[in-house]
């Protein structure tokens, strides 16, 4: 049963996806992000796109077929590598143990094997990346004023 859960989650996310980076406007884009990445983020993507007046699309926002074209031969492109990495495996150096995951999970239940590594060992960029983010929604609310 866990696995049909998660390939139904997974469909809905993937398609949730595909609606994201398909969407003209900025608003109903971020609102199918929301479907694959739901967090605090997210609130001040939307916060962000509403102070910025982002709501519809201009005409210079239509593509011809000459983009399309472009933009399907970059997303095959894309899909080459990914092709590739999907049949490797990783390092000897960096596989874990058999039955080191399992374990994991019976001491710590599966909330505690994800984010112990996240809020102990990785903290830093944890913060970093949060710092960047922050950063970036700074800048465009900066910019938007300049505008107005």
């Amino acid at each position: 049963m866990t696995t049909i859960i998660f390939w139904a989650f997974a469909a809905i996310a993937v398609g949730s996806a595909l609606l994201c980076v398909t969407r003209r406007s900025p608003i109903a884009s971020a609102l199918w992000l929301v479907l694959v990445y739901a967090g605090a983020i997210m609130v001040l993507f939307l916060f962000v796109i509403m102070l910025l007046n982002l709501g519809r699309a201009g005409p210079s926002d239509r593509k011809g077929a000459l983009a399309w074209a472009v933009a399907a031969a970059l997303g095959a492109g894309l899909l080459v590598p990914l092709a590739g990495l999907a049949r490797a495996a990783p390092p000897a150096a960096i596989q874990l143990p058999e039955g080191t995951m399992a374990a994991l999970q019976q001491q710590q239940g599966m909330v505690g094997a994800v984010a112990r590594p996240l809020f102990e060992t990785y903290l830093v960029p944890f913060e970093i990346t949060s710092l960047l983010l922050l950063a970036a929604i700074v800048g465009a609310v900066v910019l938007a004023k300049r505008k107005l």
